[in-house]
């Protein structure tokens, strides 16, 4: 479903996000598998490979897919981590352990970035990449790590880097998106913007109500009017804000005309300045 307001991935990025294959090894509990699968379908990746899960399918993924039934009708489940990652040229297995043997070491934006670089190189414009994540409870065992090309993980507290299956997943993907290039966000509507002599009419208009209210003493305006002429050109006014700011200031005037027609009326007399 295309969002309004919101581009479409870029040429680049589209014939990627299929080639990318969520690997979950050993998953204990369906609703994460769910979970999971909505994260990936949020960054547009929709190939999910899950390794001998305690449960699947289940209504407990769907139910956390949340809307993202694709993911999971295209599920593949299969036996060993060898037959998930079959076919792919590059495989991040994501672990906040420390391992003695893990070999390469990369921060899920760096893996990220190696990933998108294996996507884009000639000579394997149909192969995949894989990110795996292990069980739950214990994540990926050292021999299934050995199977990824690196090893990587997410920076996080050192004296709390556990994560939920699915954070991991999400926070995996978008990293994968961005390297991918497909930073492109939804943009407010712009409206007219003020002109010079809009701004310059407001100025004016504020400076008269100013000083009928009696805010400025035009004797020793001190720096309240280029204080104030800065700031209405630093906002970036747009027409409509400055008919909005113009239309207070008129109210002000009306008041005040009727004040001072009330003050003539009673004798009273206010200080000129303030």
């Amino acid at each position: 479903m295309k969002v309004p307001g919101v581009n479409s991935d870029s040429a680049a990025v589209a014939p990627a996000l299929p080639r990318v294959r969520i690997v979950l090894v050993h998953t204990s509990h369906p609703g994460n598998i769910g979970a999971a699968a909505r994260a990936m379908w949020t960054m547009g990746l929709s190939q999910l490979v899950l390794v001998l899960p305690s449960r699947f399918p289940a209504p407990e993924a769907v139910a956390m897919a949340s809307g993202a039934d694709e993911v999971l009708k295209r599920a593949r489940v299969v036996g060993t981590l060898s037959e998930a990652l079959a076919g792919c040229v590059w495989a991040a297995g994501f672990s906040a352990r420390p391992r003695e043997f893990a070999g390469r070491v990369l921060a899920a934006r760096q893996a990220a970035e190696e990933a998108a670089r294996q996507l884009a190189a000639k000579g394997s414009p149909s192969r995949d990449i894989a990110l795996v994540f292990g069980t739950e409870m214990s994540g990926l065992s050292n021999a299934e790590l050995a199977q990824c090309t690196v090893a990587a993980t997410i920076p996080a507290n050192p004296q709390y880097s556990s994560l939920n299956l699915a954070a991991a997943v999400q926070v995996a993907a978008y990293e994968l998106r961005m390297a991918l290039g497909a930073g492109t966000v939804w943009r407010a509507p712009r409206f007219i913007g003020a002109s010079h002599e809009d701004i310059e009419r407001l100025y004016a208009h504020a400076e008269k109500t100013l000083i009928a209210c009696g805010f400025l003493n035009p004797e020793r305006p001190k720096r309240l009017l280029p204080r104030l002429r800065r700031l209405f050109v630093r906002a970036g006014l747009e027409r409509e804000e400055v008919n909005i700011l113009r239309g207070i200031l008129a109210e002000m005037d009306a008041l005040l005309e009727v004040t001072k027609a009330e003050d003539r009326r009673l004798g009273r007399k206010r200080p000129v300045d303030g």
